[in-house]
This record gives structure tokens, C-alpha cells and sequence, in this order.
């Protein structure tokens, strides 16, 4: 069995929430909220950092797109003003 090295070729498949965050161009505050709403891409603890599918992320930004119930006005994060 061979486990490519994450590259250019070889994107890693488990994200962490930073690069979740550079992803989907969030915040990595507004990941955060979603993940304490339970209402953002599924994401999972691995040992104690928080990790993110990059199949779930893709599938989380085409269920938002088919459902119409994207962010399209205002910040991602609530906190910041209007």
C-alpha cells in the first residue's frame, strides 16, 4: 500500500481547521461557530486537533449551493459588524 506524501500532486485528505478556513475563505473564528451551532462541514477530533475531509468540505460547499441557504449577504462571522 502507498501513501503518497501530500504535494502539488497529492493533496493532504485530512485539512486542518486553518486550511479548512483558507478553503472555504472563512474565518477560522466563523469554523469555529459552525462547529459549536454543529451546522458547518462535518469535522472530527484527532487526538486533540480538529480535522476536516476534504471530500466533506467540497460536499458541505455543493450542499450549501443546492440548498440556496449560502452566506450571500454580511460577514461570515456573526461578531463582526455589518
Amino acid at each position: 500500500m502507498t501513501d503518497p506524501t501530500p504535494g502539488p500532486d497529492h493533496p493532504a485528505e485530512l485539512l486542518t481547521i486553518g486550511e479548512a478556513a483558507q478553503l472555504l475563505r472563512a474565518p477560522v473564528a466563523t469554523l469555529r461557530y459552525w462547529r459549536h451551532l454543529g451546522t458547518g462541514p462535518h469535522s472530527f477530533r484527532l487526538g486533540r486537533r480538529v480535522v476536516y475531509r476534504r471530500d466533506d468540505l467540497h460536499a458541505w460547499i455543493d450542499g450549501q449551493a443546492a440548498s440556496g441557504s449560502g452566506v450571500s449577504s454580511g460577514p461570515l462571522d456573526p461578531r463582526l459588524p455589518q
